[in-house]
């Protein structure tokens, strides 16, 4: 797992790639929430470098939705490869996550 971040606009894009599963989703979770600040209007998870999610990875996505949400700060996933969005939307979130083409359009929502 290799995680890039940039700010722009205000917003926090935190570029990850690899996979997410239970064996490195808790140091995912402690990663971003170590880069994200009170200031950023928005966080997107640029997921174009992400191959695979399991339950556990999307354990972490809820969980630092619903941190973001008590912050009233954006939060939303963009360029999903088709098998994530697939496992996105059989599990639901997306009906929960913002989801989006690319980067660009979700710091254009967000910020």
């Amino acid at each position: 797992m290799e995680i890039n971040t940039e700010r722009t606009d205000g917003v926090l894009v935190i570029n990850a790639e690899g996979r997410i599963d239970g064996s490195n989703s808790a140091q995912f979770l402690e990663s971003i929430q170590a880069v994200v600040n009170d200031d950023d209007n928005g966080v997107v998870l640029d997921f174009g470098g992400i191959n695979y999610i399991s339950s556990a990875g999307l354990r972490v996505i809820l969980l630092l939705a619903k941190e973001l949400r008590q912050k009233q700060t954006g939060f939303g996933v963009c360029s999903l490869s088709s098998s994530v969005k697939e496992i996105f939307t059989i599990s639901g979130f997306d009906q929960i996550i913002a989801i989006f083409d690319s980067g660009a359009d979700a710091v254009s929502s967000l910020k």
